[in-house]
C-alpha cells in the first residue's frame, strides 16, 4: 500500500467525514452515524487541533489528531495525540505506525518534550501496536464526565 501522511485542511472534510463516522461507530459500538461534513469542517479549521491524513490511491484512510500543548516540568512543548483512526480496509498495513512516525518528526522539529497519548484498555489491536512503538507512562488516566453520551 502506497502512503502519503501529511497534515489535512478544509479540502479534506468531505472525506474525513465518514472516516469520523466509522470511528465514532467503531468507539461507541452504536448506530453507525451519518457523515458529518460540517463537524469535519469545524473540527478542521479549529484552531486548537492539528490533523495529519493518511492517503492511499487519493483516498484519505486514516487520521490523527493532536495538539501542541505545553509541558510544564520540562519548559518545553508536548504532543498530545488525541485520537487515532484508521479505516479497517487499510489496517495491517503499517498506517497506524507510520502516522505516529510523522508525529514524531514533527515533534523533532518543534522540539516537544514527547508525545503522549491514552488509549482505552478494551482496543487491544491498538495496545500490542503502542506497546511495539512506546513505552507506558507512568501515569494513570481518570475522567470526570461533564456532559452525558448520547
Amino acid at each position: 500500500m502506497q502512503l502519503e501522511i501529511g497534515k489535512i485542511g478544509q479540502e479534506s472534510a468531505h472525506q474525513l467525514a465518514p472516516l469520523i463516522a466509522a470511528y465514532a461507530q467503531e468507539m461507541r459500538r452504536g448506530a453507525p452515524r451519518r457523515p458529518d461534513e460540517y463537524y469535519a469542517e469545524l473540527l478542521l479549521a479549529d484552531p486548537t487541533a492539528e490533523l495529519l491524513g493518511a492517503h492511499s490511491d487519493n483516498a484519505l484512510v486514516g487520521f490523527a489528531i493532536y495538539f501542541d500543548l505545553p509541558e510544564t516540568i520540562t519548559g518545553h512543548r508536548a504532543g498530545q495525540l488525541d485520537d487515532l483512526y484508521v479505516a479497517p480496509g487499510a489496517r495491517d498495513h503499517g498506517v497506524a505506525r507510520r502516522m505516529i512516525e510523522a508525529l514524531v518528526e514533527i515533534g523533532r522539529a518543534r522540539e516537544w518534550a514527547h508525545l503522549r497519548w491514552l488509549v482505552p484498555e478494551t482496543n487491544a489491536a491498538a495496545i500490542g501496536l503502542y506497546e511495539r512503538v512506546a513505552k507506558p507512562a507512568p501515569w494513570k488516566s481518570y475522567v470526570i464526565p461533564i456532559i452525558e453520551r448520547d
